[in-house]
């Protein structure tokens, strides 16, 4: 099934009088700096090429004059591009005419400023009313879902208040109630949190990611902090000088950087913060699926180590060392398996980050057996790989 939801080709924006007359010194690999300097011409995009799916977290990032900005400006058609299309749900965007591209920015996408963009005459309820009112909703449902998605954001009893009344933060979760309160299926957020100080702005994210757990938006997220990108996105696109340099799983980027300018970019994140176990473990190995002392002893001494992941139809168990097996055999034990035969390990899940599960792993003889919610071994993380990624 493709589920692709957006998808940008071929996607150029020269800033100019004659920008057409420009393309050919673009397409031909020309510098930024030369056709400025020559032409008076800015190269905003340069062959832009990008799939986003449904309900994801895209961020797009990028140093001041990138062209991020630019970029999700192009998505509502703020801006229009000089040679590209913007196909949306199977839709070009571009082909839209004036009245059917105003009725596509109402219902189907909306977007959350860095700077608020609130109306200080308005109270906060009507702010976060006011696509609807101007969609035509009648009051009283647009009240009631504006007083819903106030509540949603942690806003209840702040109906009557204005704009100057609200911390930055409060603003903030305005604008985001406001987005949300048209149902559109896109969110745009163009640096969105970069106004907030440091810990309002990690409680943005925070709510920004639970929300998205239940609503399953299609976000593109501006922002120039890769710990932000990495935090927030599903996938991650970098810009340099308006052309698009490296796109790719948070983990990727981090890991394994497509040039010097994403090198530079990643080389202070903290990977115990922005790493998860999933991204570092290895595939399980020595599984024990049998139930009796005798035949697991027998399958664990076909190993190459002296431990195995007890597993039964119930899924994952525990670790069991041979020399645990060898003393109850010669003790003459005849029965099955049990807790009292496990080490005193804990599985760690899929999603844990890696800060959370370092003193485990450092502690640990063994590889530490990694669990889904559903009981499944996953994978298994030494504590060798554990180093290498964060020495790394």
């Amino acid at each position: 099934m493709n589920d692709v939801f957006i998808k940008i080709e071929g996607l150029y924006k020269v800033f100019g009088k004659t920008p057409q007359k420009i393309m050919p010194r673009v397409k031909a690999g020309d510098s930024k700096d030369d056709i400025l300097i020559e032409t008076r011409h800015t190269v905003g995009l340069k062959n832009i090429n990008l799939e986003i799916k449904k309900g994801q977290i895209f961020v797009v990032m990028g140093l001041s004059g990138s062209g991020k900005s630019t970029l999700i400006r192009h998505l509502n058609r703020l801006i229009d591009p000089t040679e590209g299309k913007i196909i949306i749900d199977g839709e070009d965007i571009m082909q839209l005419k004036q009245k059917d591209l105003e009725q596509f920015r109402r219902h189907r996408m909306s977007m959350v400023f860095q700077r608020f963009g609130l109306m200080p005459h308005r109270s906060v309820i009507e702010n976060v009313a006011y696509g609807l009112t101007v969609q035509g909703v009648e009051k009283k449902a647009r009240s009631a879902k504006a007083q819903h998605w106030l509540e949603a954001v942690g806003l209840t009893g702040y109906e009557e208040q204005y704009p100057s009344q609200l911390s930055g933060g409060q603003q903030q979760r305005v604008g985001l109630a406001r987005a949300l309160c048209t149902d559109a299926d896109i969110l745009l957020m163009d640096e969105a949190f970069s106004a907030l100080d440091p810990l309002i702005r990690s409680e943005m994210q925070d709510q920004l990611i639970e929300l998205q757990e239940k609503l399953h938006k299609t976000i593109i997220f501006i922002t120039h902090d890769l710990d932000e990108a990495l935090r927030l996105g599903d996938r991650i696109a970098i810009l340099k000088d308006g052309e698009l340099v490296q796109e790719g799983a948070p983990e990727d980027i981090l890991l394994h950087p497509a040039t010097d300018y994403v090198e530079a970019f990643v080389k202070d994140v903290n990977r115990a913060r922005a790493l998860t176990v999933e991204t570092v473990m290895k595939p399980p190995a020595h599984r024990i699926t049998t139930q009796s002392i005798a035949e697991a002893l027998q399958q664990m001494k076909t190993f190459s180590s002296d431990y195995g992941y007890y597993i039964n139809e119930d899924g994952y168990q525990g670790i069991v060392l041979q020399k645990t097996l060898e003393d109850a055999v010669k003790n003459g034990a005849q029965d099955l398996i049990g807790k009292v035969h496990f080490e005193n390990i804990l599985p760690i899940a899929p999603e844990t980050v890696l800060e959370q599960i370092i003193p485990e792993s450092m502690g640990a003889n063994y590889p530490l057996p990694v669990v889904n919610k559903d009981g499944d071994l996953q994978g298994q993380l030494p504590r060798s790989s554990l180093a290498k990624v964060l020495a790394n």
